[in-house]
């Protein structure tokens, strides 16, 4: 049991930080990004290329990988989804686009073999008699340290005020002297660090290979039709929710039916309660 609840845990707060970013781009500039769970892979990627190729110490490495990669988000908000804004249908389209080409861009630059990205940690920790990898305890505080601190930004600063004021209604921001389309640079970046963060701290314990971008949209995706378009605290609670169901049918049944729960949740919701559990037309 014990077990359960640590890598349930470790899992839930990967999949809240993929989620809240996720959940963050649409709840402020109404898009589906699907390009969401590339930043998740470039992070990773960022943080082998940067150490193995580059020989920096990990800790710059990964910063400058998250760094980068948010960069990257707001170039991608800036020229190919903020002239198409409009047209949903051509968000998704672009932002699947931009997916596909990175996947082939890593392929032709990395190959398809799995990379080693280093941990932070090596050292195992034992836990109640349970053996627990330090990466692991790592990716844990720091996930839940940055949903925090996120969190207190949007809520207690000035910037934090004018994001909430553009995802109620961004005319009217604009009217009021509150730059809609900088915000929306903004929160892509932000989203973009979240989901190059998550590789970064996921990637020593996990697969790092160019399709890895696939899994973690379908996750984030699934996670926030559970907990509601929108907002933060469904997100949250929907990860903690399939976190802990994946791990109990991996350890109860077996580890390859672990996909089926969150297209299995996905579905139940949508047909039950297709807007989520904290749906609302406002962000946050």
């Amino acid at each position: 049991m014990l077990e359960i609840l640590i890598h349930g845990a470790v899992s839930s707060a990967i999949y809240a930080m993929l989620a809240v970013g996720f959940t963050l781009i649409f709840g402020v500039a109404r898009i589906l990004n699907l390009a969401h769970g590339t930043f998740y892979a470039l992070g990773a990627y960022g943080a082998y290329f940067f150490t193995s190729h580059l020989k920096l110490p990990l800790f710059p490495a990964a910063l400058l990988a998250i760094a980068l990669v948010a960069v990257f988000g707001v170039v991608v908000e800036k020229v190919l989804v903020r002239p198409m804004r409009r047209s949903q249908l051509a968000v998704l389209m672009i932002t699947l686009a931009v997916a596909l080409v990175v996947e082939q861009a890593l392929f032709l630059t990395f190959g398809s073999e799995y990379r080693n990205v280093p941990a932070f940690v090596d050292a195992k920790f034992s836990i109640g008699g349970v053996d627990v990898g330090g990466q692991r305890l790592l990716a844990l505080g720091v996930s839940i340290a940055l949903i925090a601190l996120l969190w207190v930004f949007i809520q207690r600063t000035r910037l934090g005020s004018a994001i909430l004021a553009v995802s109620q209604d961004p005319e009217a921001a604009n009217y009021m002297g509150i730059p809609s389309d900088r915000i929306f640079s903004i929160v892509m970046g932000i989203s973009a660090a979240l989901a190059a963060a998550a590789g970064v701290l996921a990637g020593p314990f996990l697969t790092v290979q160019p399709t890895m971008w696939l899994l973690p949209i379908v996750k984030a995706f699934a996670i926030v039709i559970v907990g509601g378009l929108g907002s933060i605290p469904g997100s949250i609670l929907a990860a903690l929710m399939l976190g802990y169901a994946e791990t109990i049918v991996g350890y109860l049944i077996s580890s390859s039916w672990t996909e089926i729960v969150s297209v299995l949740a996905t579905l139940l919701m949508l047909v039950f309660r297709p807007a989520g559990m904290f749906g609302k037309r406002a962000a946050f």
